[in-house]
């Protein structure tokens, strides 16, 4: 009989190292730990689980048992008292010194997508140096965890993405191989949103500045882009409404191969982060 293989994520119990405003839209917080050395990246839209304390804990609250069962667990705590679990994207993962950028999105503060402002947004803007979370994260690259996967025979790439997608399609970008043709296009509120995304890729790179905000000029923009020839591998996501008429215009009207779309609903225009959690069972 052989071991089964180790299980790919760990459990980190981590801190808050720094806080720092990157723009209007975002807030950047830096966690670092004792083993956090030990968590790795797949790279590209790599996603890991971030538990929070509810207001006047010191840290979260979590199962007693992290095994397999942990979420089972976890949803039969009492919904007042245990963590706030919510899914993130690794902005950037160093080692030395062993530090987590999570980047959060500041939906809602001033009006912006009014009703999804939700406890991770508020957390990211009070948190101090020393303030406890903790992370279910990889400890191996090939994790399931990262969902941009171009299949073989992809001669270049399209991604979309809103602010909440952005640290993701930064991590597209930054691993894209050198020379890969990428039309990418990013929608944000303000044009103080708007970051330099280093890549070796061949792209063409849009930002598109929302008027409201429930203004999408995403849509527009890739329905009348004239796109290259080739077979493409399309990575799309941001608010679930947009995201889901782009899904129909590729596939119905531009006959891209759906199961060349990835398509990520991260949130949703007037329902809150505890709403699409619920919706979810």
């Amino acid at each position: 009989m052989t071991d089964a293989p180790p299980p790919p994520y760990r459990w980190f119990d981590l801190h808050v190292l720094r806080t720092e405003r990157i723009s209007p839209a975002l807030m950047r917080v830096t966690l670092g730990g004792d083993r956090l050395g030990e968590m790795v990246t797949g790279g590209r839209d790599q996603r890991f689980k971030l538990f929070l304390p509810r207001p006047g804990q010191d840290a979260p609250v979590l199962p007693d048992d992290r095994g397999v069962g942990w979420y089972a667990q976890w949803r039969t705590q009492d919904p007042a008292v245990r963590a706030v679990m919510r899914s993130y994207t690794v902005r950037e993962l160093r080692h030395e010194p062993a530090e987590l950028d999570v980047d959060f999105v500041q939906h809602g503060e001033h009006g912006e997508g009014a009703g999804h402002g939700g406890p991770a947004s508020h957390w990211s803007r009070t948190a101090r140096p020393g303030d406890r979370v903790t992370v279910l994260g990889p400890v191996a690259e090939e994790n399931g965890g990262v969902d941009f996967q171009p299949p073989a025979g992809t001669d270049w790439v399209l991604v979309t993405a809103d602010e909440s997608a952005l640290p993701a399609a930064a991590g597209i970008l930054a691993w894209l191989p050198a020379g890969t043709p990428a039309k990418v296009w990013i929608e944000v509120s303000h044009p103080d949103d708007v970051q330099d995304l280093p890549t070796a890729a061949d792209a063409d790179i849009t930002w598109l500045i929302r008027s409201t905000p429930a203004d999408r000029p995403v849509l527009d923009a890739v329905r009348t882009a004239e796109l290259p020839s080739g077979t493409p591998y399309a990575w799309i996501a941001g608010e679930s409404g947009t995201i889901r008429a782009l899904r129909r215009h590729l596939v119905g009207d531009r006959g891209i191969d759906r199961r060349a779309v990835t398509f990520t609903g991260y949130w949703r225009l007037g329902a809150t982060e505890e709403d699409l959690l619920a919706e979810l069972g």
